[in-house]
């Protein structure tokens, strides 16, 4: 994933630094060396690299600083605090009101994914009950019409366009070349149709192309958006910050999508744009399906990125993917120590619905998404979807009682999955492994009100440390670093967010 590979090399050079017998000043500038080359060969803005560390360098004043101080946690936190003051510009974005129409303008360069980024976003906020509406404004690119109605219609959201309005509207086919009329009708179309999210697509264009930044000035005067998005492509570069900073010259740009997170770019790029536009990141695009699209909040980022962690973004995921209704009987069935198959089953779905592997991964302390190389990623999600597979051909008896696994049973599930014997052989083995690892919940006290986020109350390190892999415990520090960990999150409803929990 972008930024991955950044993220380790940070991450290493730190690990380097806690590694050395005496902190100094040798150490704490090889530290931000290795940090440096990092962040420049992941094309981040050569100035916004000199005074992070110059910063860090007055933060961390080794001189000043006691016997008693641990200089290693200052390091880091300065580190940490600095990446996130180069993410985040210190305003909020504009903030969008139900049931009062909020004209929203998207505009970036040529190939940035724009078109698809309006479709995720309008589909993002009609799941959270917004009335989405998506108007074309781009007649520069052919083709550009068809994709945003091909995209609209998939999504079921009005769409606006030169040539054919939506359906849902009924009103008579047209052709316009006009961007601006184009935009201001939309606009007003879909505000009578009490939408209350519209969103504006314009032309792709960069800084060289005067006509076309003149054509979004006049867009963006007609339309009176009040939220102007720029669409960044991670994978840009150098160009980003010069780029970025044209459009925030013409349009009062007030929040940046990064798109393409899921590539192998560098991706440092997107670090320079948000500085040029002094305006926050508010989504990042992660793949190329209508769901591969997440709310960026810096500090979690910035912890994924440094293989920290992002515990309260996998409460969120989790709490997406299991019904609330799902999670006191789960959790009985935990705590009496009952594993079975179709409980597998079910987990399995949850983790194909969570999103790619390689971003939970990342979510975990101690682990990052460069961890898990995009192959195994993809191997991963083959095998959870082929042992599904294989349990659809068992019995309700099967899914059950695995004990009553015989010799007979296994090949006629072999036989009816299409699978080997072996493979069948593997995912039993696969489930005893998960068995033993969920074992470790039995004999936990369930309150009475049922759901995980009451359970969270009644888990404190040590039970914690009986259900996490050793790997996982290790990562993180063992038993001392799992306590600072539960006491950096907050509490330990986080941690057991884990599981499904969250806070009330």
């Amino acid at each position: 994933m972008v930024l991955a590979q950044l993220g380790g090399s940070i991450s290493r050079a730190l690990q380097q630094m806690s590694n050395a017998t005496i902190i100094d000043e040798k150490v704490l500038n090889e530290c931000l060396n290795e940090i440096t080359r990092a962040l420049l060969q992941a094309d981040v803005q050569f100035k916004l690299v000199r005074d992070m560390t110059t910063n860090i360098k007055k933060i961390v004043n080794l001189e000043d600083l006691a016997a008693g101080h641990n200089k290693r946690r200052i390091i880091q936190q300065a580190v940490f605090n600095e990446l996130c003051k180069i993410l985040d510009p210190g305003k909020p974005s504009f903030t969008l009101k139900k049931g009062k129409p909020s004209v929203v303008m998207f505009v970036g360069l040529q190939g940035s994914g724009k078109t698809t980024t309006c479709t995720k976003y309008a589909y993002h906020h009609q799941k959270k009950g917004w009335k989405p509406a998506l108007v074309c404004a781009d007649t520069f690119r052919a083709g550009a019409f068809d994709q945003l109605k091909q995209n609209a219609t998939k999504a079921k959201i009005p769409f606006y366009g030169r040539h054919v309005l939506s359906e849902s509207i009924r009103l008579n086919l047209y052709t316009e070349s006009d961007p601006v009329k184009i935009a201001v009708d939309g606009v007003e179309t879909f505000k009578k149709e009490n939408c209350d999210l519209i969103i504006v697509d314009t032309s792709g264009r960069h800084k060289q192309e005067a006509a076309l930044f003149e054509e979004m000035r006049q867009v963006s005067e007609a339309t009176k958006p009040d939220l102007v998005i720029f669409v960044m492509d991670s994978s840009i570069g150098q160009a980003a910050f010069d780029q970025a900073q044209a459009f925030r010259q013409s349009v009062a740009v007030g929040a940046v999508i990064v798109t393409k997170m899921d590539g192998h770019a560098k991706g440092g790029g997107a670090l320079s744009a948000v500085a040029a536009t002094k305006s926050p990141v508010i989504f990042i695009g992660t793949g190329e399906h209508m769901d591969e699209f997440e709310v960026f909040d810096v500090k979690p980022f910035v912890s994924r990125l440094l293989g920290m962690g992002d515990l309260s973004g996998l409460v969120n995921k989790i709490q997406d993917v299991v019904p609330m209704d799902q999670q006191p009987e789960l959790l009985q069935k935990l705590s009496e120590g009952q594993f079975t198959l179709r409980i597998m089953y079910e987990q399995f779905q949850n983790m194909l619905k969570m999103g790619p592997l390689g971003q939970v991964f990342s979510m975990l302390p101690g682990f990052s998404s460069e961890m898990m190389p995009q192959g195994r990623e993809k191997e991963s999600q083959a095998k959870f979807k082929r042992y599904m597979t294989m349990m659809d051909s068992m019995t309700d008896e099967g899914n059950t009682n695995p004990k009553i696994m015989t010799e007979s049973r296994i090949m006629r599930i072999a036989r009816g999955s299409g699978r080997l014997v072996h493979e069948v052989m593997e995912m039993l083995e696969e489930y005893k492994r998960l068995a033993k690892i969920f074992s470790k919940m039995k004999g936990l006290r369930i309150p009475k009100k049922g759901d995980m986020s009451s359970l969270s109350r009644n888990m404190n390190a040590q039970n914690m440390s009986k259900v996490l892999p050793p790997q996982m415990l290790k990562q993180m520090g063992g038993m001392g670093g799992l306590q600072n960990l539960m006491k950096q999150f907050g509490s330990t409803k986080d941690m057991m967010g884990m599981f499904g929990g969250g806070g009330e």
